[in-house]
């Protein structure tokens, strides 16, 4: 029996190996870990690592060889990311979003930052099985789902979170505007480095607050903060909203880089915001450093961290999302302004990602960290117009398209387009137009990001790298017409 594309009763469990691999398939530092206390050292072993599914039953495709009998041996399931998932037609933001906005069929949708890989079986077998229930009714939320959240949290970076003190949310932005109803009087300013996820300036809008921006500089390919520029802008601000790693950039800030901004913002009574959605996707070499793992308490006490599983396992259409601090008048003052109604369905899926799913997010790690590397070569390449150094992390390409800009004169047209019509055009706005109607292709304009956002594109690379390869091939047809 199966409900739409649900298995809905499978049995097999099987136990899988939990592994970092980079794209070469070797062992690779993800993150800073805290110092293992006694005590603590038993969340390692709370939940097994077991995925929930027969392979056909669940929906995966392995790839190579790889079949049941290898999963009960103990060997580890291989999940195949290049398979094509057909996502048009489903409402989704990333696809029929784009064809809706730009009134064009698109070959590949490149915006909005979600994946298009299935997920992973463990999450696909949880809602099936809860689909079996059938009865929705109020749900209440047991501690093992925060525990969930704190023990992954320290498996993978040694961070240390009390689950009594773990406050749900249905995502990080109503997190954030809890926060910034609490720390910033509507009129206030909150300081942000950019350029910067575009989103944020949303919540700044819906709490009547108002952004000060700091300029980031570029540094051999890539960007850094200007701390003078910084340090200025933090003495007339409320709160600063910290992304970490960086979108759309990519920085995966220092422990130094975060002490500094860290040690800035307690000196002028700023209460660091930080968004650590992206923590779970830094590439090879580089390190995520949660801001709650700073080796200072006076500057960890004076921050809120937001997180989720939405981008680590695809989770986003579930509404479930988490935010703590280790301050206890900070997290009342929040909790005042915080109220989360979460989804039966969101709480089956996030405890399953959480407990079960570590298999498939390693290798989706290393698979996504494959195609930046394929995005910087094959744009080096294919675009010699187009400039892009490879992200530290994320799954996102912030792409130096000023070039192009210049090229189809779109400065003029934006003039052309604003003077004519009722909104404000940009040159990123008819640069995104351009690209939709002439490759087939969906990038987000740079201009969204704030300063410094001008001349600049974002990719989204999560998706089958052959898909890359034809939005790259795509484009760069169009611009050998010009």
């Amino acid at each position: 029996m199966a409900i739409g594309s649900l298995p809905v009763a499978v049995s097999l469990r099987f136990t899988q190996t939990v592994r970092m691999f980079s794209a070469a398939g070797d062992p690779q530092p993800r993150s800073i870990a805290m110092a293992r206390r006694p005590g603590l050292d038993r969340r390692t072993f709370l939940r097994g690592a077991g995925a929930g599914a027969l392979l056909s039953a669940a929906g995966v495709k392995p790839a190579g060889a790889t079949s049941i009998a290898q999963g009960l041996l103990g060997q580890e399931q291989v999940f195949d990311f290049d398979e094509v998932y057909d996502r048009s037609g489903t409402h989704c933001v990333k696809w029929d979003g784009a064809v809706e906005d730009m009134g064009v069929p698109i070959e590949v949708a490149m915006g909005v930052a979600d994946l298009d890989f299935r997920a992973a079986p463990c999450i696909t077998k949880a809602l099936a099985d809860r689909f079996e229930h059938e009865v929705w009714g109020y749900l209440r939320r047991p501690r093992e789902y925060a525990e969930a959240v704190a023990e992954l949290n320290y498996r993978r970076y040694g961070l240390e979170i009390d689950p009594g003190g773990l406050v749900w949310t249905t995502g990080v932005h109503p997190g954030l505007i809890a926060a910034l109803q609490t720390f910033a009087p509507p009129g206030s300013r909150v300081l942000m480095t950019t350029p910067v996820y575009s989103a944020f300036y949303t919540d700044l809008t819906f709490t009547r607050t108002v952004s000060e921006d700091s300029p980031m500089v570029m540094v051999d390919g890539h960007y850094e903060i200007d701390f003078d520029d910084f340090e200025r802008r933090a003495a007339r601000s409320h709160a600063f909203i910290l992304c970490n790693p960086h979108n759309p950039t990519g920085n995966c800030w220092s422990e130094a880089d975060l002490l500094r901004m860290g040690e800035i913002c307690l000196r002028h009574g700023v209460v660091v915001l930080s968004d650590e959605i992206h923590c779970d996707f830094v590439n090879a070499g580089q390190t995520y450093t949660p801001f709650a793992a700073l080796p200072d308490k006076a500057i960890v006490d004076n921050s809120i961290t937001f997180k989720s599983a939405s981008k680590s396992f695809n989770l986003a259409g579930m509404k479930v999302s988490w935010w703590f601090t280790t301050n206890p008048a900070f997290e009342t003052r929040t909790r005042a302004n915080s109220r989360a109604d979460l989804p039966t369905l969101g709480l089956a899926a996030n405890h399953a990602a959480l407990t079960e799913g570590e298999p498939w997010l390693d290798q989706a790690v290393a698979y996504l960290d494959g195609n930046q590397d394929f995005a910087e070569s094959y744009i080096a390449e294919k675009l010699p117009g187009v400039k892009y150094r490879k992200a530290q992390g994320t799954y996102l390409a912030w792409l130096n398209m000023s070039e192009i800009l210049q090229a189809i004169d779109a400065t003029a047209q934006a003039d052309e387009q604003t003077a004519n019509g009722n909104r404000v055009v940009a040159p990123e706005d008819v640069l995104q137009r351009w690209i939709a109607e002439r490759a087939g292709v969906f990038l987000n304009p740079g201009d969204n990001y704030g300063p410094g956002g001008a001349g600049f594109m974002r990719m989204n690379l999560g998706t089958q790298r052959h898909r890359i390869r034809i939005a790259v091939d795509n484009i760069a047809e169009a611009i050998a017409t010009l």
